[in-house]
């Protein structure tokens, strides 16, 4: 039985409620109770009707993936010490300074270049407002504000308030302002100062409570990722490059290995994690976690300077780091061929990947990821489809006319990761197939092509899915949205103006 996941900012009381109910059902022969003890608590009692609050507290903790209940409620404390919700702080604070940081800074949740716009409109039109606090200093980046403040006190470089009871390093490391929105605006020379002052350059945030640290290292990748300075300056200050979000903000990126370079050159995948590893412990992923996770995604990307970066750092070829669910429990290499990135299948076959060994040096990409698979031509097949490769389809349907049963049966939704991919030609030669184009992914948002097709605006796509059956009332599990309202989310006016019509 697998370990379960804690909810969004675990509540310590809920989880002494759940061990007393555990308790309860345990003592009256609730079967499922009991299939719950025999699966995590290492020593049951022979009779069960004398299961005690302790040994319900203890199996609940096991469920969750730790290794006792104070380990849980070491956990939590920690979880309700940093979690915070910037995204729901009120519009209209009550004064201009919290107003201006809620506008300011980047939340992850109702993030908007109009609201960017007005904070640069208020420090227009408010000259003092830089200097209205060591955190209006930090976010605007000005610097002869930052240091009449920390002149005065230079404990408040570890501060928290503001509207987001944020340490000023974070709201200058998330920041959307930019040095246009006001005189003066040295977000470097201003973290610089701070840092001097005796900011902790690991300062971060659990936002709503999970267990992915919002660092100020992450912040500088988000907001300011147009220059590495910010986040050179953290790494050199004692940031640590084991950062599980930051990783995450890199993984938008096109394939440039340099921000990752710099994280390898500050101990990617070394050491103990830093200190949010040892805060919390079971629930965040080791280094050597997170950099298997690294090669996975270039796997899925076709990112192939990334992926030839982390086989450089001695990762293993073969690792399925923190085996995220969006990655199905795939290897590194089954996505490389599935996500047809058949520059990364041959980096893989030389690495000596599981199913690619021994063929290293085959000719051709596409001619090597055949050549490495063939004890699996299901996952050929499919990433043959989203090659848009009907030769090697033809020779595989030949040779197995039941694999093309087999590999819809195996990912219905591969249909909805052409779409996303803007591979038209693959999603056509897959409707051809019999691939259900009403199949939504399984991760994250169980969306249809016609969502992926929508969202990037890829009007021939959306003409053609419409055509075979593609139903546009179609809702995705995370936002309950039509195609139509993932095209109005990302501004692509043609494919509006046609789903509007095809609505009407």
């Amino acid at each position: 039985m697998p370990v379960s996941r804690l909810p969004n900012d675990p509540n310590l009381e809920q989880l002494k409620n759940h061990a007393k109910v555990l308790q309860c059902f345990v003592r009256a022969g609730v079967p499922e109770a009991g299939e719950l003890v025999r699966e995590f608590h290492p020593r049951p009692p022979g009779d069960l009707t004398e299961f005690s609050r302790a040994d319900a507290q203890l199996v609940i903790a096991r469920n969750y993936g730790f290794a006792s209940w104070a380990k849980l409620r070491q956990y939590v404390e920690v979880v309700t010490r940093y979690a915070r919700s910037p995204h729901r702080e009120a519009v209209g604070a009550s004064d201009l300074a919290s107003e201006f940081l809620r506008l300011a800074c980047l939340t992850h949740g109702d993030d908007d270049p109009q609201r960017w716009r007005q904070a640069a409109e208020l420090l227009a039109a408010h000259s003092g407002l830089a200097a209205a606090s060591i955190f209006t200093a930090a976010a605007v980046g000005d610097v002869s504000a930052a240091c009449g403040w920390l002149a005065g006190d230079p404990s408040l470089a570890r501060l928290e308030g503001g509207p987001h009871r944020w340490e000023p390093l974070l709201y200058l490391a998330y920041s959307a302002l930019d040095e246009g929105d006001g005189a003066g605006c040295r977000h470097v020379d201003v973290a610089r100062l701070l840092l001097d002052a005796g900011a902790d350059p690991n300062a971060g945030y659990l936002w709503e409570g999970l267990p992915s640290p919002y660092t100020a290292l992450t912040g500088a990748f988000g907001s300011h990722g147009g220059s590495l300075d910010l986040a050179r300056l953290l790494l050199e200050r004692g940031a640590d490059a084991n950062d599980s979000q930051a990783l995450y903000e890199l993984s938008g990126a096109h394939d440039d290995p340099g921000p990752l370079e710099l994280l390898f050159a500050h101990g990617l995948g070394r050491g103990t994690g830093g200190v949010w590893h040892a805060r919390l412990a079971a629930a965040h992923p080791t280094p050597a976690q997170l950099v298997e996770d690294e090669l996975v995604k270039a796997a899925a990307d076709n990112w192939p300077r990334r992926a030839r970066l982390v086989l450089e750092h001695g990762v293993d070829v073969d690792g399925v780091g923190t085996n995220h669910p969006i990655f199905e429990g795939h290897t590194a290499y089954e996505l490389a061929v599935l996500n047809a990135s058949t520059d990364v299948v041959d980096l893989f076959m030389a690495a000596g990947a599981a199913g690619g060994a021994g063929a290293a040096g085959a000719a051709g990409a596409a001619g090597a990821a055949g050549a490495a698979v063939r004890a699996d031509p299901v996952l050929e097949f499919l990433g043959a489809c989203l090659r848009a490769d009907r030769t090697t389809v033809d020779r595989l349907r030949g040779e197995d006319p039941a694999v093309v049963a087999r590999a819809i049966a195996r990912r219905p939704h591969h249909i909805s990761a052409a779409a996303d991919k803007d591979r038209l030609d693959a999603v056509i030669l897959m409707a051809d197939l019999g691939f259900d184009v009403n199949a939504a992914a399984r991760y994250p948002h169980q969306q249809t092509a016609l969502h992926g097709a929508a969202f990037n605006g890829n009007l021939a796509m959306v003409e053609f899915l419409v055509a075979h059956g593609a139903d546009p009332s179609a809702k995705d599990c995370s936002f309950r949205a039509t195609p139509l309202g993932w095209a109005e989310h990302n501004q692509q006016t043609h494919v509006v103006e046609y789903l509007r019509e095809v609505a009407r």
